[in-house]
């Protein structure tokens, strides 16, 4: 009996080195990704070690979503509420306003409530929610 050989060519790829070669690829380019970011910005955060609850006086301004502002729960048109603010506040100590805004309000209603703290040297402070 005749044994006959297959002299077909069957072509093959090694590809047992192929996933380090990947590996690598992913490595150069992950760390050239972060050394070539020019809009990162480093700083240190600061860090709270214990919690405080001060004593002070805080005077409430709100905005409600229809632009009506509130000072202590009582409506105040905004022509006057820098005067109402001002009246409001105690020379003697040292207050501070919350203030307490909408999330969906321009920027520019913001702002203009903050004027009103810059203008007389006020300390204000930005009411969140934490979610």
């Amino acid at each position: 009996m005749a044994i006959k050989r297959n002299k077909r060519f069957n072509a093959e790829i090694a590809t047992s080195s192929l996933s380090d070669i990947m590996f690598f690829l992913l490595l150069f380019f992950i760390i050239i990704s972060t050394l070539a970011n020019p809009n990162v910005i480093k700083m240190t955060l600061p860090k709270a070690e214990s919690n405080e609850k001060t004593n002070k006086q805080l005077i409430t301004l709100s905005v409600t979503e229809d632009k009506q502002f509130y000072i202590d729960k009582e409506l105040t048109p905004f022509e006057s509420l820098e005067t109402n603010l001002l009246s409001k506040l105690d020379p003697a100590k040292e207050q501070t306003v919350v203030v307490r805004i909408p999330y969906n309000l321009q920027v520019q209603d913001l702002v203009d409530v903050l004027q009103i703290g810059v203008k007389h040297n006020l300390k204000f402070v930005i009411a969140t929610s934490a979610q």
